[in-house]
């Protein structure tokens, strides 16, 4: 089925601010948008540049093409977290996450926004639900603890996280879909993380021979300088476990456990009226679990575009359909070679490239997305 997916570049030229937004519009069905919000650096201090960023955030959801949409979810991405966060407003309605992952465009935030028309949204303690037709979807962010190594953090939070969807009668195993977690020195911090989410998810019944999660595990900085650990979390109740499949694409990936990590590559979350397809942190790696093209960004930048579109593919969808992507450097001196051959592939597709190194020294780039198929599956309930 050809993508119904909209993709259009908006100006705010009095703001200094660009977005790239994307557009899931079937007729009379829910709308959801993603959007890539863009600031010129303009020689100002944060202050300035997240004004207009925020008022930039405004003035798209007054344009006709977003007249009733809802921001569920939005991401800050800042140069310097523990002095930019106090100034950020955290609005009520929406879950709000900010971690340090400088933008690379020279500018001090960059902003992702998932936004939806049709749908009743409530906000109980920091974790935003998203309700219609017999789902609720849970957003959950910026989780951090402040005592402890990388290993104990981990464990606090996912505890604490599987004790709010037990409010819910959700269980991280059955419900929790996606996960981000981010690491302070991810060279030195990430073993305990990993450890300690391999120990917590074999308590909690996922194994290899059960699922994982799709997850993204790389470099940020949370802004409590203490946190080694910074947890984000989406969760879906009210589906069929039918309606959800997960992406291995073998020909050209190997399974995460057989390298000591436990995340899914992606999975797929079939509606009626549309799937929505999950995309974890992919980089250049082979189905041996070998690093492709170490020291070349460019083949390693390839290598990645081949491992999703093997993804994507298996998920019955194609680049056409991505909604939004995260770009991850390790290398800020890499950022004009990326984004060269971003904008040439992708040229509408809102993306922003940011500074975090990836969990093994020699990748060099790593990317994760969102796509929305066209086509679900009339088995199942619309979204």
């Amino acid at each position: 089925m050809q993508s119904i997916m909209k993709l259009e570049k908006i100006t705010f030229p009095d703001l200094g601010v660009s977005v790239e937004l994307s557009t899931f519009d079937p007729a009379d069905k829910v709308t959801e948008q993603h959007a890539i919000l863009h600031v010129e650096p303009r020689g100002e201090l944060f202050a300035g540049q997240f004004e207009r960023i925020y008022s930039a955030e405004r003035a798209l959801l007054a344009l006709p093409q977003c007249a009733g949409a809802r921001t569920i979810f939005k991401r800050y991405f800042l140069s310097d977290a523990t002095n930019q966060q106090p100034l950020v407003r955290l609005d009520r309605d929406c879950s709000v996450s900010c971690i340090q992952q400088a933008p690379l465009d020279g500018s001090k935030v960059a902003a992702w926004l998932y936004m939806v028309r049709d749908m009743e949204v409530e906000n109980q303690d920091g974790l935003v639900i998203a309700s219609h037709n017999g789902y609720q979807h849970l957003w959950k962010m910026g989780m951090h603890v402040h005592k402890g190594d990388s290993a104990w953090q981990t464990e606090s939070l996912l505890i604490d996280y599987e004790e709010t969807l037990q409010r819910f009668g959700a269980t991280l195993a059955d419900n929790c879909i996606r996960t981000w977690f981010y690491v302070r020195d991810v060279d030195t911090q990430y073993a305990g993380m990993v450890r300690a989410r391999r120990e917590n998810f074999i308590e909690q019944g996922l194994t290899e021979q059960t699922h994982y999660i799709t997850s993204t595990g790389i470099g940020g900085l949370p802004a409590d300088t203490r946190a080694l650990v910074q947890l984000g979390t989406y969760a879906l109740t009210g589906f069929e476990p039918r309606q959800q499949r997960y992406l291995y694409a073998k020909t050209h990936l190997n399974p995460t456990y057989e390298y000591g990590v436990t995340f899914e590559r992606g999975t797929v979350m079939e509606y009626g009226d549309r799937a929505h397809v999950y995309i974890s942190g992919t980089a250049s790696i082979n189905n041996k679990g070998e690093v492709v093209h170490v020291g070349d960004i460019v083949r390693q930048t390839e290598r990645m575009w081949e491992n999703v579109g093997a993804l994507l593919a298996e998920a019955g969808s194609g680049f056409q359909d991505i909604a939004q992507i995260i770009v991850y450097l390790r290398d800020a001196a890499d950022y004009q070679t990326v984004r060269a051959m971003f904008d040439q592939k992708f040229p509408e597709t809102p993306y922003v490239i940011t500074l975090a190194p990836v969990c093994r020294p020699t990748w060099l780039i790593e990317m994760e997305c969102v796509a929305i198929r066209p086509d679900g599956n009339p088995a199942f309930r619309d979204f």
